[in-house]
């Protein structure tokens, strides 16, 4: 592989931020993900997107000059500018049911058990969230689905590695890093 431009992606809940992140520290190499470029910091988080003009201005300032990086999340719609740039990208499936309980279990942690549960501040926006990746494996719902996805990964011109989200963390750091390290 001629460099380490690393892009994890898949579904909500599959472990893409995860491995991305694990990725990175275990080839000491930096780390971002695309929901730091999609969205505007707001408190609450994931209320405002940024133009997708800007994302890709911030994402060339920040980190695509530079010879090596790992990138994790999607950019269906909106980042193909950055196709190549990338030497790999992993993309992660992992089982609707896997991916839905980890969905729930992030949002409580990120938001509060409290915020999310019925009658909580976010209960409604989560459940609305949860509801729409729900629907990646059949594509009823408009964004980011498995059909897209796939269609997008056939076009890509550089090596695409498919791993299961729901294996242990270090096997799936171990398969990407065998695959970059060739």
């Amino acid at each position: 592989m001629k460099g380490r431009r690393i892009h994890v992606t898949g579904a909500s809940g599959t472990g893409v931020t995860t491995l991305g992140r694990a990725l990175a520290d275990a080839l000491a190499l930096p780390h971002h993900d695309t929901d730091d470029y999609f969205w505007q910091p707001t408190a609450p988080p994931y209320r405002t997107q940024r133009d997708a003009a800007d994302r890709l201005r911030l994402m060339r300032e920040m980190f695509l000059p530079r010879a090596d990086w790992v990138l994790s999340g999607g950019l269906d719609g909106w980042g193909d500018a950055l196709i190549p740039h990338f030497d790999l990208v992993v993309f992660i499936v992992t089982p609707q049911e896997v991916r839905m309980r980890r969905l729930r279990a992030r949002e409580a942690a990120h938001f509060g058990a409290e915020a999310v549960a019925p009658g909580g501040w976010r209960h409604e926006a989560t459940e609305s969230f949860l509801e729409w990746a729900s629907h990646y494996e059949d594509g009823s719902r408009e964004g980011r689905s498995l059909a897209r996805h796939q269609a997008w990964l056939a076009r890509l011109p550089c090596p695409v590695l498919r791993l299961d989200g729901s294996r242990q963390l270090d096997a799936l750091v171990v398969a990407a890093r065998a695959a970059i390290e060739g």
